[in-house]
């Protein structure tokens, strides 16, 4: 580990790995202690190639590097395009011990790591996440996926990568609508698990949309603090882990529904999650002064607060039946019993989330 970064780890037993987070670390942070063979094969997009590729191949000296470059977009995370890396890796007679490697944000850290799963029954992967998004989200924890025109990340895996190799300074060319779309999942940490970090945050938003460097570095870290002890404790959802998912069975409606890449996830899961407020309180739990406390964090870190013209309560209770958390044809929300405390539920009345829904589609 280098002097300008910090390290902390996902405890898994024999599956642990740590989470590095600094600046400058594309092609200096030496992985290929995490390599258990003698080949690599990069994930990236179009886009991300041009900026980062070469750099990141420094970042396993002694080990031959290979590439496949993918369309860029949540419209892409499919079949057709996850077949692209299996064509790569057959075409260049890739063995079981070869490790992939996901070099962007949330799509293809979702598609490598599904490849990884796959390829040869599984083999390990790497993840070096270029969004904030997938910073403090999807690149930890092991779930890997592809979508489904019915519904998103229907398809997938749960299989934890070797290592997650973070540098900050790739946010330094991140959109404001990305950026905005990242700082959502940093947020719901603050929601579900940590009052102190939701604090601090609104201490801070404004600083952190300029993209302080410093603070970004801190809110990442606290992220992923928050998202590893979870994972540690729950791997594969069967309980306490499901509260990481809190706005995103609205969110996922309204992706679906606009089809993938209209909406940025987080940009989803920020409406998702001001909804799952209004339903808390109207559920009893949280006061309307916590919703619109809520509200204006949201608002300050540049997020949309309703959903997408059109959309009816009618189109949210189709797409929300087949979410993922359902169990045995019940809807299953995240919900706030107050700020910092999350709980799972189909405790909610039917009418309060009808209420919810015409509340917020206009």
């Amino acid at each position: 580990m280098s002097e300008s970064s910090r390290e902390l780890h996902v405890d898994l037993g024999d599956r642990s790995y740590p989470i590095i987070i600094g600046q400058g670390l594309l092609g200096r942070q030496d992985l290929s202690v995490f390599v258990p063979g003698e080949r690599v094969l990069i994930v990236t997009n179009e886009t991300l190639a041009p900026l980062y590729l070469d750099r990141v191949a420094g970042n396993f000296p002694g080990k031959q590097v290979d590439h496949v470059i993918l369309p860029d977009g949540e419209r892409f995370k499919n079949w057709e395009t996850l077949n692209l890396v299996f064509d790569a890796l057959l075409e260049q007679r890739h063995t079981r011990k070869t490790t992939l490697v996901a070099l962007g944000g949330g799509v293809i850290g979702d598609m490598t790591g599904f490849a990884a799963a796959s390829y040869q029954r599984g083999v390990n992967f790497i993840q070096i996440p270029t969004t904030l998004l997938s910073q403090v989200d999807s690149s930890v924890g092991g779930k890997t996926g592809i979508n489904h025109p019915r519904g998103k990340n229907m398809i997938g895996a749960f299989h934890q990568p070797q290592a997650v190799m973070i540098d900050t300074d790739t946010l330094s060319t991140l959109p404001e609508n990305e950026l905005a779309a990242g700082l959502a999942e940093v947020i719901k940490y603050g929601l579900i698990r940590d009052i102190e970090f939701l604090e601090w945050l609104e201490r801070t938003i404004d600083r952190l949309n300029g993209k302080d460097d410093e603070l970004l570095a801190e809110a990442i870290y606290r992220s992923c603090e928050c998202k590893a002890d979870v994972v540690a404790v729950d791997e594969r959802e069967g309980g306490l882990r499901a509260i990481l998912n809190l706005g995103h069975t609205f969110g996922h409606a309204i992706e679906t529904h606009t089809g993938y890449g209209s909406w940025l996830h987080g940009e989803a899961v920020g409406t998702g999650m001001l909804m799952a407020a209004d339903l808390s309180m109207r559920s009893g739990y949280i006061t309307a002064d916590d919703v619109a406390r809520t509200r204006q964090l949201l608002e300050r870190a540049k997020l949309p607060l309703i959903p997408p013209s059109g959309m009816t309560p009618d189109h949210f209770m189709e797409l929300m039946a087949v979410d993922k958390k359902n169990v045995d044809g019940a809807l299953r929300l995240v919900l706030l019993e107050s700020l910092g405390e999350a709980v799972v539920t189909s405790s909610f009345r039917t009418e309060n989330l009808h209420e919810t829904l015409a509340h917020f589609c206009h």
